[in-house]
Parts: C-alpha cells; sequence; structure tokens
C-alpha cells in the first residue's frame, strides 16, 4: 500500500505528475486505487479488466447487481464507453467536467460487470486534475466511492485508507474533497429524462438545459 501526496496549492507540479502516472500503472496492471475527484474520493479499477472490477465490488463489499459508475478524461473518452444522444451533448456542454454521472445507453465492449448487466452506464468527467490525469493515461476507470458498501462517503484520504487499508495498491491524496458529496446522476433515454439522484447540480439547472 502507497499514499501520495499532491498539494494542488502548488499547480500540477512533477510531484503531481508522478503521482498520476503511478496510480495510471496501477489501473494498468489490474490493481485497485483511490484517487481525489470534485465530489468525494473514488476506488477506482479498470473498467476492461473483469477481474479487477469483481476485485473492486469484494473490496467495496459492494452487491453485484448494483452497477458502477465510470470517469473518463474528456468527450472524445465517453463517447468510447457511451452513446451520446442530444439530451447527453447539451448537458456535457452545461456541466461537464463537474459533479454530474450521465446514465445512457453504453458501448457495446463495457464489460456487463460493470454495468450489472444493464445496457446502460454510468459516466462523467470529474472537474479535478488529478482523476482527470489518471483517466488520460490508463483510459476509462471505475468511479464510485471510495467507502464500503452503505458507509459514509470518503471526503478524505484518511477515511479511504480506514475503509480498505492494503486492499488497494495506491492512494492518491490531493486533499479534502473540493464538493464533499457525490454527484447528481440522470438517466437519459431518447428524449426522456429523470433525476436519480440530486448533488450541487439541481433539478432546476437540469430542467433549464433539457427543456429549453
Amino acid at each position: 500500500m502507497t499514499i501520495l501526496k499532491c498539494d494542488l496549492k502548488n499547480g500540477f507540479d512533477n510531484k503531481c505528475i508522478e503521482a498520476a502516472e503511478a496510480a495510471a500503472t496501477d489501473v494498468r496492471s489490474g490493481k485497485l486505487i483511490v484517487y481525489p475527484t470534485d465530489t468525494v474520493y473514488g476506488i477506482g479499477a479498470d473498467i476492461y479488466n473483469q477481474a479487477a472490477v469483481k476485485d473492486l465490488y469484494l473490496t467495496k463489499n459492494r452487491p453485484f447487481d448494483m452497477a458502477l459508475s465510470v470517469a473518463v478524461a474528456d468527450k472524445k473518452m465517453m463517447e468510447k464507453v457511451a452513446v451520446l444522444n442530444d439530451y447527453a451533448e447539451r448537458l456535457i456542454d452545461a456541466f461537464l467536467p463537474g459533479p454530474l454521472t450521465i446514465i445512457i445507453k453504453k458501448q457495446d465492449d463495457v464489460p456487463d460487470i460493470v454495468t450489472a448487466s444493464s445496457d446502460k452506464v454510468g459516466v462523467r468527467i470529474p472537474d479535478h486534475p488529478m482523476a482527470v490525469e489518471i483517466a488520460k493515461r490508463c483510459g476509462p476507470i471505475v468511479a464510485t466511492s471510495a467507502n464500503t458498501h452503505s458507509k459514509p462517503d470518503a471526503v478524505n484520504i484518511d477515511m479511504a485508507v480506514s475503509a480498505f487499508g492494503g486492499a488497494v495498491s495506491t492512494y492518491v491524496d490531493c486533499g479534502p474533497s473540493p464538493l464533499g458529496k457525490p454527484s447528481t446522476i440522470v438517466w437519459i433515454k431518447d428524449k426522456e429524462y429523470e433525476i436519480i439522484r440530486q448533488g450541487s447540480i439541481t433539478e432546476a439547472m437540469i430542467n433549464e438545459v433539457l427543456q429549453c
């Protein structure tokens, strides 16, 4: 178990770059990481490595019928994971990067273990330089909160270490989570949508974008 500290007050310096590469290397090799996002700390794995994703479920003590969301670096990477439509495009333009997860039809090569055998996937672009840099280096990663199932979300590295200990290979510590609460989740199907969970981005804000 390794804890890598990165002080973003000094900008994304060489120490942060080294931390991002170390975390990305672990993801590429099938290991689990804990990394910061704009909302809460996340526990991550390569979404295409089914053994690693299974390990993540077991480490979180999360039921396998609860789908996992995915973090990506940018819209281009999002299109590799999800099939975007007009509503998704509007939400991306308005709110991403940011604390919004969009549930929409997945691409065929996204493993069923990630989506609990659903044809939909939750995906977002975190507004956090470390999360984005890791994803740039290793591709789409699992973006579920770094806590054991039903326990409080980790808003600092100590909470995540307490939850997982040595089960996670690398922890990247960038200080307290900026927002400290999970993202808003919006489900989209064609011209229908539903707010599954409301976070910093409110229902009114979403309605303003999608009903214009």
